[in-house]
C-alpha cells in the first residue's frame, strides 16, 4: 500500500501559528490512534511530571501503536491534542515540532478539565498507509 498525502495551505485562512498545517488530503488505508496517555509501557506509570516529559512519551506511544500498523509519523495526517492546561501549550508545541518536522499534520489542540490518571497531555491521532 502507498499513501498520498498532500499539505493544503491557502492564504484565504489563517497561517499555521505551529509544526502543523493547515489541511492534508490523504488517499489509502486509515489507522486511528486511541488518545495516547505519557504512559511508560515498562512500567505503568505517568513519564515525568513536567509537560515536555509527558508530551514527549505521548508522542512515543503514538510512534509505537503506528508502528505496530506499519506506519510512521510521516503518514500522519492529523491529531488532536488535549491539554489539561493551555499555559502548557508552547512547552507542548517545542517537543511536538522534535517528531513532526515537515510536512506536519493538522491539528487541533485543547483545554480539557481532567485527563485520565491526571496526565497532563493526550494525543489522538490519524494516519493512513
Amino acid at each position: 500500500m502507498s499513501t498520498d498525502k498532500k499539505v493544503i495551505s491557502t492564504t484565504e485562512a489563517p497561517s499555521a501559528i505551529g509544526p502543523y498545517s493547515q489541511g492534508i488530503a490523504a488517499t489509502g488505508t486509515a489507522v486511528f490512534v486511541s488518545g495516547q496517555l505519557p504512559v511508560d509501557p515498562a512500567t505503568g506509570n505517568i513519564a515525568g511530571s513536567s509537560i515536555e516529559e509527558q508530551a514527549r512519551q505521548s508522542l512515543s506511544n503514538v510512534k509505537s501503536v503506528l508502528a505496530a500498523a506499519g506506519a510512521g509519523l510521516e503518514n500522519v495526517v492529523k491529531t488532536t491534542v488535549f491539554l489539561a492546561d493551555m499555559n502548557d501549550f508552547a512547552a507542548m508545541n517545542a517537543v511536538y515540532s522534535e517528531f513532526f518536522k515537515e510536512n506536519c499534520p493538522a491539528r487541533s489542540a485543547v483545554q480539557v478539565a481532567r485527563l485520565p490518571k491526571d496526565a497532563k497531555i493526550e494525543i489522538e491521532a490519524i494516519a493512513f498507509i
